[in-house]
């Protein structure tokens, strides 16, 4: 499976079979987290693995939708902000080195066939007190983490016409200044596209013969 291909399989999962996650899966998971990386290797962060009943119980407390009780467990993702590095205007990069670190749980759980979801909007404090959390941990991310039981929904993203944007402007106007069609879709295409923003296809050597 090449990168884009587990990237596009990755999916937020909003229902989940009662199957548990084995111990070998999880380990396995849990490893590509802790091998993410982070401003200056400081890794300033702590996941907390909630199986029980109870803790399940107290974790759906802080996001009431019905949906995340099918989960048969959760990853909490946490910032522990005294370890995170601070760039000299200020910023830290706490927040940024738990969604690297996330999203790398996130992907390794579809690698293994399982489903997950960033869960953000949730009552920080309230499970902090539910967890005994100390004050220097914060909770970032709720992760639920199953066997699926939803189907995937067609993804829609900004094509890359959008969000990118070349700053060598003589490299860009040389690249551009051909124009080409995808043979599926019709789309104009330019010969450095890996991918027709359109229609999501692999360009390959024909859709360059206009």
């Amino acid at each position: 499976m090449s990168f884009l291909e587990l990237s596009e399989k990755r999916y937020s999962v909003r229902s989940y079979t009662s199957e548990p996650v084995s111990e070998q899966q999880l380990q396995y998971i849990l490893e590509c987290a802790r091998i993410a990386p982070s401003a200056v290797n400081f890794q300033p962060w702590k996941f907390i693995v909630v199986r029980s009943e109870e803790g399940k119980n107290k974790v759906c407390q802080s996001y009431q939708r019905d949906w995340i009780k099918t989960a048969p467990m959760f990853i909490i993702c946490c910032i522990c902000h005294e370890q995170a590095w601070v760039r000299k205007d200020g910023k830290e990069h706490g927040n940024i080195d738990i969604a690297i670190a996330t999203e790398h749980i996130c992907l390794a759980a579809a690698e293994q066939g399982l489903g997950t979801c960033w869960v953000c909007n949730f009552d920080a404090q309230l499970l902090s007190q539910q967890l005994s959390l100390p004050e220097n941990i914060e909770p970032a991310v709720i992760i639920p983490l199953g066997h699926i039981a939803d189907e995937p929904k067609a993804k829609t993203r900004k094509s890359l016409t959008e969000i990118v944007e070349y700053m060598d402007e003589k490299n860009n106007e040389k690249k551009c200044e051909q124009t080409y069609h995808c043979n599926d879709c019709g789309a104009v295409i330019y010969k450095h596209m890996v991918f027709c923003d359109k229609c999501g296809k692999k360009l390959d050597h024909y859709d360059f013969e206009d």
